[in-house]
């Protein structure tokens, strides 16, 4: 055996929860999530156990995602959006009844769709964290922690209660879903900045990971590059991102998932069909969305009305034909690097989950059939960053450099002109936060209790990262602007209440159902 290669996939989606409207499209993201990612990775983990397949993933469910997978209210939504979806699909069995190719694909889709529901109700007893925790509980997958709302932690580290906050109820709530403290964090866009492993360490983290500038630039230099893990001065180990297998599948352009045969993401019957017929379907508010249903292929570098039907088996060729590439490159790969090296090279491939299905259809296919390479060959082995620390427990002693996975590698990407003016809110919440929970330490009162932890609520969604990022990449720039001054507003007018004595507990409990996150923490943890 030539080497080890480990896979992680992080698992991450910003709380989204809007009681107050009947349909809400931001929530939508989860629900996609679910039936295009979550779920069809699961179930390709199930045929993997059933044919006897030994496989190992490193997978990060980020707090508000476990959290979210958890709710009653979104899960009653998306029960509803299943069946809207499975009633869409038999709606197309009968509108492309006379044309056998968009019949063949609407069969497929409507077949689909009722897998992902058999699976939902029945194996995982209608809460994805129910597969996550067989699959772990059977030795196959390492589940790790991020931030407690994913917060930006080089950013918010002028408090540096703030940055424990968001790790000590991350690891809290890992153990409130899945039964046990985690071992491992996947930090916050791979953020990383001189001191945050103090912290991680305080909190029983033992391993995370940066990108290849993290570990390359850190001092003294790597003597192994990103092909082994280093020693943090507080005893944490970093895996370094390995460049060439990331970029393989996560591109668009050079990678995989660009192949002419696979199924186009932007293409959907959400916009291209008749509006009346499709108008149950989308927004409400006659807003055209993605359904979920896509008859093209990506075809090649041609317009959207140039595009070419979907030819499903013809997409799974591929998917397998990159899977034996994908493996023939990592064997020549640990091969070149185990005649260097005086130790077993290890190859470290971190992927947004949500790549595998929603943006790449055929991604969990793609895994599925490179597992089975990796079973067949045996030429490397996938395994866990804990399972590779107990054959190699040395390793050398290093000072990482500040780094991220963002666009130019350290945080331009959530601090810039476009979104700079967030900091100085969330500095100021949590200093007001750390205070107020000193003063307040010893209070009985249970409705100042229920406002100052509502309040560490509304400072914990203010820190999610994804709104800087939404802001920076222009995508729902309108929402996570609001999203952001919302939370903001929120904690001052709490804070105005609970220093005036004057508590309107209508609007209290209003918060409390709808940034409902986190039921079980309590302010004192800022204390």
């Amino acid at each position: 055996m030539k080497g080890f290669w480990i896979p992680v996939l992080h698992s991450h989606l910003p709380f989204v929860k809007h009681p107050e409207y009947d349909y809400f499209l931001e929530e939508h993201w989860l629900f996609e999530a679910i039936t295009e990612t979550y779920i069809p990775l699961l179930q390709n983990f199930k045929k993997l156990e059933e044919e006897n397949i030994d496989f190992r993933l490193t997978i990060s469910i980020t707090p508000p995602l476990a959290e979210m997978l958890s709710d009653h209210h979104l899960t009653e939504r998306y029960k509803q959006y299943l069946d809207k979806f499975e009633e869409l699909t038999e709606k197309e069995l009968q509108r492309t009844k006379n044309d056998e190719t968009f019949h063949r694909l609407a069969e497929f889709y409507n077949r689909r769709i009722k897998n992902i529901k058999n699976f939902f109700y029945s194996f995982l007893k209608e809460n994805v964290l129910n597969g996550y925790r067989y699959f772990k509980d059977k030795g196959y997958l390492e589940i790790i922690t991020c931030g407690a709302t994913h917060g930006f932690l080089p950013l918010l580290s002028p408090n540096k209660k703030a940055v424990e906050t968001q790790i000590k109820i991350a690891v809290e709530t890992h153990k409130k879903h899945f039964g046990e403290y985690p071992k491992g964090i996947w930090l916050p866009e791979c953020a990383y900045y001189v001191g945050v492993d103090e912290i991680l360490s305080k909190y029983g983290i033992e391993f995370s990971f940066l990108d290849s500038h993290g570990l390359i630039f850190g001092k003294p230099k790597p003597k192994y590059g990103v092909f082994a893990p280093v020693y943090t001065p507080y005893g944490v180990a970093m895996f370094g991102r390995d460049p060439e297998s990331s970029k393989q599948v996560w591109s668009s352009k050079e990678g995989y998932p660009g192949d002419p045969y696979y199924r186009d993401f932007y293409r959907d019957i959400g916009f291209d069909l008749d509006f009346n017929y499709i108008k149950p379907y989308i927004s409400p508010d006659g807003v055209r969305v993605y359904t979920g249903v896509k008859y093209y292929r990506i075809t090649g570098d041609v317009d959207l009305g140039e595009k070419k039907p979907y030819i499903p088996e013809f997409a799974q060729e591929r998917a397998q034909e990159h899977a034996k590439h994908f493996h023939w490159a990592r064997d020549l790969q640990l091969d070149y690097l185990s005649k260097l090296m005086d130790r077993k090279p290890v190859v470290v491939s971190p992927y947004d989950a949500e790549l595998f299905g929603h943006w790449w259809f055929e991604g969990p296919d793609f895994l599925y059939y490179l597992f089975k390479e990796i079973d067949k060959h045996k030429q490397f082995k996938a395994i866990t960053p804990l399972e590779y620390l107990e054959i190699y427990s040395k390793n050398q002693l290093q000072q990482p450099s500040p780094s991220s996975w963002g666009d130019k590698g350290y945080y331009y990407v959530w601090l810039n002109e476009g979104n700079d003016w967030i900091y100085r809110h969330l500095h100021y919440m949590a200093d007001e936060m750390e205070k107020l929970a000193k003063k307040y330490v010893a209070e009985q009162d249970k409705t100042k209790q229920r406002v100052l932890t509502q309040m560490l609520r509304e400072l914990l969604l203010a820190q999610s990262s994804d709104w800087a990022f939404l802001m920076t990449t222009q995508t729902a720039k309108e929402y996570a602007t609001r999203r952001t001054k919302e939370h903001i507003n929120n904690f001052l007018k709490l804070k105005d209440m609970l220093l005036k004595e004057n508590i309107d507990e209508s609007f209290l409990n209003w918060l409390e159902k709808k940034n409902s996150i986190f039921e079980d923490i309590d302010f004192r943890v800022f204390s």
